[in-house]
């Protein structure tokens, strides 16, 4: 095979080298239109994961490589004048001259050609059975045919600028600064014997504010020594072109096409914050080399490349991407105490879990179970799914809902009155069930989304005409395009409606239930009015969306004790275009928390029927973070929680005070 790669960073350095050593015969040349020693950036961290693959793919290199590491297995976080360290996480970092220096050697003793100081602008002219483009976020043979690649180049995250300095960190170091403009966070770690990574980042009205999008380099460099001079330690930063940059995140449908292969970061990024990109790289190239070694066509090799890297890439871009938005939002955890901050950032990604962390360090996860349970002086305690929550003058005994041994369980829909109904079974009577956990009944009217057939026989599937009822709403839109159009409602029905609904709380309070729930989510009729694509009037309850839906909380209100607590059930996201987004629902909570709910059971989607949902495993978890963050309001998350390790995750990070999980037994059964 004659083979030309067009790139020399370690994707294309080290695919030449595995290429190469299958078979010596094999023509392989490097272009890079860059010297040698030419190169941005600092240090490059990998796993032991990691190593474990470079070792079996290229003894030779694996040990070279890692003779030169720097090593650690904590991670510091500073934040509000604490030092919180937590140990058991093993990193290796070596600088990325040398890591470049390696591979070049090693291309050179394999018999590769390496052609530095090159620039190729006519690449379809270069000859042969292979053309890897393996030249970077910017790559000109990506963007050459965009439509065939699928290409998708976006900015992601923060605003950077990377540093080096002269400080040697003897751990993985988070530092969190809050200033007059809004928080800055530093990401740092060593790298070799003499030099640390120090990459600083904001959100870019933080950077604007500071009047960084105005610095020079030197500027740059002085407000960053004199904002982290505690940390530095008198120590210096220094530069490497550095300025300050977005993130491009790339994403491709297509790796290939014909003999024209993408690797590394021609193909995918993923986000700094959680230093996968050389590994990801590097582990294309021994996925591509293989599948060439399985296979004599070009065709069949790139295929199996293709399908087997992407759903790797996928998730860890997913990852990446849930650990990009937390640094532009963290300024929102500030209010967090410092244990409890530390293991949002610890598991913002999704990579480690609660379980994990007590894997890696008991020492950790022990204080912070008995910080969750007990609060400040606590020695121990149970895992945060059993420690108790007050609501209001409520105490829970723990922190799950509707499951077997649940602190709380919660009723099915029961209608406010039979024309709130969903279907002719919705329940309408209200009646204390037999439990010895705290009992919670929620109360709605389904609004566009009634009178409908039981849901064995479809979802939303309307009732023949001589059964149905009259339907209400926000606006006359039918719900889909099957449903019977709901009448718009009018001064007469907004008064009936708020008396439904207080009467109904008047009812549920004299039987004896400790919680009320409002459904005010998946376009029943309170959540009919919360959206732009279902609101349509051309009144006040239009000009302020939030107008009925406050009205009812403040009737409810009134008749709930003010004792025990009151929660509402309410979509905070559409997930459709031009519908209600995350910052509107955010300003919904808050508002219904002013207007005396205790607690957000947050739900998204199924507003109108041409919704978008995002399932996957927690999908509701980063939403309940910002509500509950953002809003300051306690929150009830489910999301397909399907392990106790997802639950006491997400609680002990203070992204939800409740769960709903889906559990196959009793949680407590399972402890």
């Amino acid at each position: 095979m004659k083979a030309t790669v067009l790139g020399a960073g370690p994707a294309g350095l080290y695919f030449a080298i595995l290429l190469k050593k299958a078979d010596p015969t094999h023509e392989v040349t490097v272009i890079e239109r860059n010297a040698p020693d030419a190169t941005f950036g600092w240090g490059v961290v990998f796993s032991e994961e990691t190593l474990g693959a470079l070792r079996d793919a290229d003894y030779e290199s694996y040990v070279e490589i890692t003779d030169t590491f720097a090593r650690w297995d904590a991670i510091d976080i500073t934040y509000r004048g604490r030092l919180i360290r937590s140990r058991g996480h093993a990193f290796s970092a070596i600088a990325r001259k040398q890591l470049l220096r390696i591979l070049q050697e090693r291309c050179t003793r394999l018999g590769v050609e390496l052609r530095f100081g090159e620039e190729v602008s006519d690449f379809e002219s270069l000859d042969g059975d292979l053309l890897v483009a393996a030249d970077g976020v910017n790559s000109a043979v990506r963007r050459s045919r965009p439509e065939v690649f699928g290409s998708s180049v976006r900015p992601q995250g923060c605003k950077y600028i990377w540093f080096g300095t002269d400080l040697v960190f003897d751990a993985f170091r988070f530092i969190f600064a809050q200033t007059e403009h809004g928080m800055l966070q530093v990401h740092g770690y060593p790298f070799d014997e003499n030099l640390s990574t120090f990459i600083v980042e904001c959100p870019e009205e933080t950077w604007r504010k500071a009047g960084l999008d105005t610095a020079s380099e030197a500027e740059s460099i002085a407000f960053c020594e004199e904002l982290f001079a505690e940390q530095l330690h008198g120590h210096r930063l220094f530069s490497n072109r550095s300025q300050w940059l977005d993130f491009s995140r790339v994403r491709n449908r297509s790796w290939h096409d014909g003999r024209i292969v993408l690797l590394g970061d021609a193909a995918h990024t993923a986000h700094f914050t959680i230093g996968s990109g050389t590994k990801l790289a590097m582990e294309d190239s021994i996925a591509l080399a293989t599948a060439f070694s399985r296979h004599g066509d070009t065709e069949s090799a790139l295929v199996e490349y293709e399908r087997a890297r992407q759903p790797i890439v996928d998730k860890f871009q997913q990852a990446a991407a849930d650990s990009a938005d937390y640094f532009t939002r963290v300024g929102h955890h500030a209010h967090l105490e410092p244990l409890q901050f530390a293991v949002n950032l610890l598991t913002r990604s999704g990579r480690i879990g609660y379980t994990k962390l007590g894997v890696r360090d008991p020492d950790l996860t022990r204080v912070v179970d008995a910080r969750f349970a007990g609060g400040p002086g606590a020695r121990f305690g149970p895992p945060p799914m059993l420690a108790p929550l007050t609501l209001g003058k409520t105490v829970l005994p723990n922190r799950i809902v509707d499951a077997d041994g649940a602190g709380l369980v919660l009723s099915e829909f029961v209608a406010v009155s039979p024309s709130g109904r969903i279907t002719p079974g919705t329940p309408v009577g209200i009646e204390k069930p037999p439990t010895d956990a705290l009992a919670g009944i929620r109360l709605g009217h389904s609004g566009p989304r009634g009178a409908t057939r039981s849901p064995e026989h479809g979802v939303d599937i309307a009732l023949p005409p001589g059964e149905q009822w009259p339907l209400l709403a926000a606006s006359s839109v039918p719900y889909g395009p099957m449903s019977p159009a709901p009448k718009a409602m009018d001064a007469d029905d907004f008064a009936r409606v708020r008396e439904e609904f207080a009467a109904a709380a008047a009812r549920a309070a004299e039987a004896g239930f400790d919680l009320l729930e409002l459904d005010c989510a998946h376009g029943r009729l309170l959540a009919s009015f919360l959206s732009p694509l279902t609101n349509r009037r051309e009144d006040p309850y239009g000009d302020d969306r939030l107008r009925f839906p406050l009205e009812v909380v403040r009737a409810v209100r009134a008749q709930w004790p003010g004792e025990r607590p009151l929660a509402v059930r309410l979509t905070v996201t559409d997930w459709a275009r031009r519908g209600l987004t995350l910052d509107d629902g955010i300003v919904a909570a808050k508002a219904m928390h002013e207007a005396g709910v205790d607690l957000i059971h947050v739900a998204a989607g199924q507003g109108v029927a041409e919704t978008r949902p995002e399932y996957r495993r927690g999908f509701l978890t980063a939403i309940s973070d910002r509500v509950r963050n953002e809003a300051r309001v306690p929150t009830l998350v489910g999301g397909h929680l399907t392990t106790l390790d997802e639950v006491n995750t997400v609680l002990a990070a203070g992204r939800a005070d409740l769960c709903l999980p889906v559990l196959a037994s009793s949680p407590l059964e399972a402890v």
